[in-house]
């Protein structure tokens, strides 16, 4: 007996030197916060084991603020920035930082208006303060955006600043602020807590939200994982949008964002129905263009700064 544990022993471990290794190579990946619905293809990606499925590890890490996370990214210090609102990156470029625009997670803004149950119309936030991304944020271009056809221009209330959806809905719901702007699935969280929906901003806006970009540097020496990394979030996004697959998306948001299920229900009809993800991995030129005429009309890029510096040569996929 002695004699075959010692045989089984020695075929376990001439098998295991001659296997071959499957090493996992680490990608790291930056966002804000980690329970917004914008990074519902992210945890699916991870939850369902696509980047197991293609020899890579993913390795989420967060930041308080967009701006922080493409700081990261253009020091190296992480790989991709996800589910990333796309005026940093773009500033970022422009001022000749190592970075590149992949894909277009979310195709059109996602965000609501919440205010204080005593405001009714946006018409109303006049003088009021309200919780935004950042200064420099797309969060203000798109509150612009909803303010000045309501008769309240630039200028004309006041701001705080909180990098995380989470963080703004906190301060609203602590009566810090008058209102804030928020992403699903806290936009309906705040409707059931009381507080008013006072518009979205895609009735006001038609521009790209939020994608992924790529440190170059880093890229050009791993484009073979670089294109994988596209990939996969084809994939999770295929999969968000197939019905079969609603409940299990649900409970996947639900793990992190720890909200109700309701809300996260209705979270993911809005944004399903609403076709907010974009589907094929291709960058819109056009779209890209809408967004860099506000910020050219803001005077945060030049004129002469042109849509194609924004992509990887060789793996962005751009249409007209």
């Amino acid at each position: 007996m002695t004699r075959r544990v010692i045989a089984a022993a020695g075929l376990l471990l001439s098998l295991s030197l001659s296997a071959p290794s499957f090493a996992q190579q680490t990608v790291t990946l930056g966002s804000v916060g980690s329970s917004s619905a914008n990074g519902w293809p992210s945890y699916v990606a991870i939850e369902k084991g696509y980047f197991e499925a293609e020899g890579l590890k993913a390795d989420p890490v967060f930041a308080q603020s967009n701006s922080a996370v493409i700081q990261q990214l253009a020091v190296g210090a992480i790989n991709f920035s996800t589910n990333s609102g796309l005026v940093d990156p773009v500033r970022a470029i422009e001022k000749g930082a190592p970075i590149a625009l992949l894909r277009i997670e979310v195709q059109i803004p996602p965000y609501a208006l919440l205010s204080k149950p005593g405001i009714k119309k946006l018409s109303e936030l006049k003088g009021k303060l309200i919780s935004l991304g950042g200064a420099k944020d797309i969060t203000r271009i798109f509150v612009e955006r909803m303010l000045e056809p309501n008769g309240v221009k630039p200028g004309e209330f006041d701001m705080t600043f909180a990098g995380a959806t989470s963080a703004r809905f906190a301060a609203l719901q602590a009566g810090a602020v008058d209102a804030a702007i928020l992403t699903p699935p806290f936009n309906f969280h705040a409707q059931s807590a009381g507080f008013n929906y006072l518009g979205n901003a895609v009735d006001f806006t038609d521009m790209p939200f939020a994608g992924i970009a790529v440190n170059t540097n880093w890229a050009k020496a791993n484009q073979p994982v670089t294109e994988k990394v596209v990939r996969i979030y084809t994939k999770a996004i295929a999969w968000l949008y197939d019905p079969a697959n609603r409940d299990e998306a649900i409970q996947i948001l639900m793990k992190v964002s720890k909200l109700k299920q309701d809300d996260v229900e209705r979270a993911y009809d809005y944004l399903i129905k609403g076709k907010y993800f974009e589907p094929t991995g291709k960058i819109s030129k056009l779209r890209m263009n809408k967004l860099l005429d506000a910020l050219k009309s803001l005077g945060d890029v030049p004129q002469s700064f042109t849509v194609d510096r924004l992509f990887l040569d060789g793996v962005t996929q751009v249409s007209d």
